[in-house]
């Protein structure tokens, strides 16, 4: 399985070597291959990678010393039916312009950066405890064919490929084309998605502990609706992970 993924790596560095020149196709200046997702050393510089003190429950960074866990004020307000959520990076400048242009624009050059920040945040945390799937938000089948893709479920594949985590892209399904969530308030954004999420006809859960990903989280509204429909039908734990953590505002 190792040898045959090295070798599906190294067939997509060839491809996308042969239709994408070796630059940045973030800032066009520095040399950057496909094996980095197009993204250069000096761009790279630029992440700012979620590092403690946060949220315990959320993973809402905090800008200052503490020594102890904590839940934040946005938690503490909400009844979020995930166990833990975590992001690899803060969603502001160059990260967010890289993931709106991966799910608008089809830029998926840069999937292979995204996917990268994903696992090397997630997959050290993750091999701390068992998990027995991963599973992607889903998009709404009609969204999906306007995008011709769900950016989440094609981080989840990469996550699974680097964690070994089994991804299972037939347990959970969007049933309401629900309102895009960016302008909406906190308490919107939750009654928006209250009834978006159900399992696929037929599916049952056990106990399963389940990571759910996506790309950006904000309020939490999208990640705890899935979470409740899969802890309903019997998953024992959901934690999330997402590519950048966005609400810091």
């Amino acid at each position: 399985m190792a040898e045959m993924l090295v070798q599906a790596k190294k067939w997509f560095n060839a491809v996308a070597g042969f239709f994408y020149p070796e630059v940045c196709q973030y800032c066009k200046e520095e040399r950057a291959t496909a094996d980095e997702g197009f993204i250069g050393p000096a761009c790279r510089e630029k992440l700012k990678w979620i590092e403690p003190p946060f949220c315990d429950r959320c993973g809402l960074p905090f800008r200052g010393e503490i020594n102890s866990t904590f839940v934040c004020s946005n938690c503490s307000d909400l009844t979020l039916h995930f166990g833990k959520a975590r992001s690899a990076a803060i969603a502001e400048g160059m990260i967010m312009d890289v993931i709106h242009l991966y799910k608008y624009n089809q830029a998926l050059w840069f999937e292979q950066f995204l996917g990268n920040c994903l696992a090397e945040r997630a997959g050290p945390e993750l091999s701390k405890e068992p998990w027995d799937m991963i599973i992607p938000v889903p998009l709404h089948p009609r969204k999906e064919k306007e995008r011709e893709f769900n950016q989440a479920e094609r981080l989840a594949r990469h996550l699974s490929r680097a964690t070994t985590i089994p991804l299972s892209t037939r347990i959970l399904r969007r049933v309401e084309a629900t309102r895009t969530q960016t302008r909406l308030t906190r308490k919107e954004r939750l009654e928006n998605v209250r009834k978006a999420f159900a399992l696929f006809p037929g599916t049952r859960l056990n106990g399963e502990r389940i990571v759910l990903i996506d790309d950006v989280f904000t309020t939490g509204a999208t990640s705890s609706s899935c979470a409740k429909v899969l802890k309903d039908a019997g998953a024992a734990d959901v934690c999330v992970w997402t590519v950048a953590r966005g609400g810091l505002n």
